[in-house]
């Protein structure tokens, strides 16, 4: 028996990022309020709460003062709107996917479309997305679609956009989907369901199909746990929707022989492991069970041979044998010489007493009923075997690099030497081999020869498929907002590639910093890592859009809130134009100073007074909020000179 963990089972990138978001909020404040839970899962509320962040159900309840937190599902706008209006402080943790069906309806409100919004019309993500538009329509799927649409035959011709929830069965929304291309003449559908719920789905419907059981964990109030346990049902005869270990019954597995798992997007880590092992331990125990008498009884009767191999029992560790239970008449003894290849090793450092040992039979005497066994030939044996398994096998091995020879450098793998050609050693061509004699390296055999001795190994083949393997990670689980740590492996004159583990991404220069640069090597060097998110990607094309801006700080807020009209602030001169010049008041926000204001007397130019890069000290004069601009005046600090008054003339 056995238990197969679905690999996608657990939170997704939206629902990790908003439990973090409110853990941050909940330390960093000493407290928050949840509006509504912040995921469908009872435990991790509960967690919240206990680092202070309690549940409300109304911006009526939330104290003067206190942050809100936004939960991932996303909010009816009227509710956003009530926040701000309040001077409430929010921290949005809404799921960046349910944040693009907002916008979707938005704009399709803006343009006088009527958003179809297909998913639970009760569900708090659908109540939310459908409040950005006065006309949407929810629908819970195909038939409700159908009876919509013959409700009125106008309706076949109205300007539609069409969204699905996040955790849409996907082959509900396609069926939808055929409909509306079939019957509507102007509509525009967007497909919104989550790739990583996609996946979870695709997963647990497989998995599902191959056991006799399936578990699926998840707190009962999350949609994506119900439909992940619907899709389940359909393929497997036993299926069984818990939220804790504590759930299972001791006889949920009788008659099985493979139990499969899964679990919703809201269920944490930690409880599927939970899960995982009570499962796990109740097959262990079933198995224990099963071994009959009958067995028992005929491992008592077994015979030994001479050149077989036997498993025993360390019953007793003497300064001179050991003593082994093979689970037969005869009792097996080990001499020291025969225990291990090292003629200096004691007994005792090799085996202790309760060891379950395999050893290699060298004579039997069933007149005095027992058995002389080797363990250092067996060892000995075991090694190729080992080695030649692992060529047939293909299976990656570890050792430590002891030369370099002719042509290459020789591994030490379970004290075989293995070869290495320099080819195949994974370094650069003319590099010094020498420099990895010590390293532990991985490598796979590619050829034994048992009788010669010789063992070939490659290092720069296991090398080659780990980074094809974590290419392939990556863009199995890549998703719009997902946040890595990379290295800058190049720079251009428009931005920096990225490597995020084995795959490169591209920073445009512009997303480097809210700063005004005109090269990245103002910010950034060839090796420094970075933290960034994923803007946009093209698995077709392998192409990645990467971020390193702070989007959750606003450099205009920042502005706003540090200076006025009339205030006096240190900036750097970024840009020199004909009319004036650009300074940088903060990072992200620039202001003009007019060429008439950067001195107290009439100048051709304003490089023949400022240059790119200078700090000089100017006044604010202005503030255009709705438009974000800034007026400076450098003029307006310095003493009137005495052609001054023909300055103002001229200008008039």
């Amino acid at each position: 028996m056995k238990v197969i963990l679905a690999k996608s089972a657990g939170f997704c990138y939206g629902v990790e990022r908003a439990v973090e978001l409110a853990r941050k909020t909940a330390r960093e404040q000493g407290g928050c309020a949840m509006l509504g839970s912040i995921i469908h899962n009872a435990n991790v509320v509960a967690e919240l709460e206990a680092l202070g962040a309690r549940v409300v159900e109304s911006p009526d309840e939330v104290n003067s003062g206190e942050t809100v937190l936004i939960r991932s599902h996303g909010e009816k706008k009227e509710i956003i709107d009530r926040l701000t209006e309040r001077g409430i402080p929010c921290v949005n943790a809404t799921c960046p996917n349910v944040l693009r069906i907002q916008q979707l309806v938005a704009q399709a409100d803006s343009q006088g479309r009527i958003p179809l919004i297909i998913g639970e019309p009760q569900h708090p993500e659908v109540m939310g997305v459908a409040s950005w538009s006065d006309r949407s329509v929810v629908l819970g799927g195909a038939a409700e679609l159908t009876q919509w649409l013959q409700q009125d035959p106008d309706r076949k011709a109205l300007p539609l956009t069409a969204v699905a929830q996040t955790t849409c069965i996907r082959g509900l929304w396609e069926s939808c989907e055929e409909i509306l291309k079939k019957e509507c003449t102007n509509v525009e559908i967007f497909d919104t369901i989550c790739n990583a719920t996609h996946r979870r789905q695709s997963e647990a419907a497989e998995l599902a199909a191959k056991v006799d059981v399936m578990v699926v964990v998840g707190d009962r109030k999350s949609a994506n746990t119900k439909h992940l346990t619907e899709i389940c049902s359909e393929r497997c005869p036993r299926v069984i929707q818990i939220e804790r270990a504590q759930e299972l019954s001791s006889d949920f597995l009788n008659g099985c022989s493979v139990a499969g798992l899964t679990a919703g997007a809201s269920t944490p880590a930690g409880i599927i492991k939970e899960v995982y092992t009570t499962m796990s331990e109740e097959i262990k125990t079933m198995e224990a069970a099963e071994e009959s008498f009958e067995e028992l009884l005929e491992k008592s009767f077994k015979t030994l041979n001479t050149g077989e191999k036997v498993t025993g029992i360390v019953t007793a560790v003497g300064p001179t044998e050991v003593q082994v239970d093979l689970g037969c008449k005869q009792a097996g003894y080990i001499s020291v010489d025969e225990l291990s290849a090292d003629p200096n090793v004691k007994p005792e450092d090799v085996v202790k007493v309760g060891d379950e040992i395999e050893t290699y039979i060298i004579r039997v005497n069933d007149v005095e009923g027992y058995a002389m066994l080797s363990k250092k030939r067996l060892d000995a044996v075991k090694v190729w075997e080992d080695i030649e398994a692992a060529k047939d096998s293909k299976e990656t091995l570890e050792g430590k690099v002891t030369e370099e020879n002719k042509g290459g450098i020789v591994v030490n793998v379970k004290g075989v030497r293995v070869f290495v050609p320099a080819s195949q050693s994974g370094q650069p061509r003319g590099a010094a081999l020498s420099e990895m004699i010590g390293q532990t390296v991985s490598l796979r055999i590619t050829e034994v020869n048992r009788a010669r001795r010789r063992v070939v190994g490659s290092i720069r083949a296991v090398a080659y498929e780990a980074r094809q393997a974590a290419q392939a990670e990556i863009w199995n689980n890549i998703e719009v907002g997902k946040r890595y740590t990379g290295t800058v492996k190049s720079m251009t004159s428009y931005g920096v590639f990225v490597d995020i583990g084995g795959v490169d991404g591209m920073v445009h220069i512009s997303e480097l910093s809210w700063s005004r640069i005109k090269n990245p090597a103002e910010v950034v060097s060839v090796g420094d890592t970075l933290e960034v998110y994923v803007i946009s990607f093209d698995a077709e094309k392998h192409k990645i859009s990467l971020g390193v801006k702070d989007r959750s700080t606003n450099p205009w807020d920042t502005f706003m809130a540090t200076y006025h009209v009339g205030d006096v602030a240190s900036v750097r001169i970024v840009k020199l134009m004909t009319f004036g010049a650009f300074a940088e008041v903060v990072p992200g926000v620039d202001g003009l100073i007019h060429i008439s204001q950067i001195a107290d007397r009439r100048i051709e130019k304003p490089g023949d007074v400022l240059s790119e890069g200078q700090i000089v000290d100017a006044k604010i004069t202005a503030v255009d909020e709705e438009k974000q601009k800034i007026s400076l005046s450098i003029r307006a600090l310095l003493t009137p000179s005495a052609d001054g008054d023909e300055v103002a003339e001229d200008e008039e």
